[in-house]
């Protein structure tokens, strides 16, 4: 598979480039991304020039399709969806500090979660979006984009910080993509 490339109102989201590893890096460092994802913690300029290999391979396995968040040229984050061929992929997202609270992470899934209920992918029936307990701005993004919360999963997550509740929430190819209600989490 190709990497493609989408475009929203602000944003480009394409494949990440071996130029974009210092930026990846350096928002890494970022606690809250190292608190509530799944990169290695310390974050090195090494994690970040083989995530960007990695990005290369999960394309063209067809295994993953991940995109970097550009605003303006500028990289602001990343968004991607893991294990494709279970016709249930998992989004995954995060956004620099210095653009939280803008709508951009939300712009970013609802195109990403497009991409994946595409006609040309009729295997995806359902995205799949979890977070660490207490990530209330990627519960946000979900809720906006659709996604149903459907519960805690107990120590379901882990990181290099150690294991964490998760909230767990699905969005069907049939959904409508209006917000939800969901509990106060």
């Amino acid at each position: 598979m190709e990497p493609e490339i989408l475009r929203t109102a602000r944003l480009e989201l394409s494949a990440p480039r071996e130029s974009d590893a210092a930026a990846i890096h350096a928002e890494c460092q970022d606690a809250a991304i190292q608190r509530f994802t799944t990169v290695p913690s310390p974050y090195l300029p090494a994690d970040a020039e083989t995530f960007v290999e990695l990005t290369r391979t999960w394309w063209g396995e067809g295994s993953e399709a991940t995109w970097a968040i550009r605003l303006e040229g500028r990289l602001v984050g990343m968004v991607g969806l893991a294990k494709l061929p279970s016709g249930g992929p998992e989004i995954g997202y995060w956004v620099s500090s210095s653009v939280r609270g803008q709508g951009l992470a939300t712009e970013a899934v609802r195109a990403v979660v497009g991409w994946g209920f595409a006609a040309e992918r009729p295997a995806v029936q359902r995205i799949e979006w979890r977070a660490v307990v207490g990530n209330a701005g990627s519960a946000r993004v979900a809720q906006t984009v659709g996604f149903r919360y459907e519960g805690l999963l107990r120590q379901a997550g882990a990181n290099s910080l150690g294991r964490s509740d998760m909230w767990v929430g699905g969005l069907l190819r049939s959904d409508d993509r209006d917000p939800q209600p969901w509990p106060v989490l």
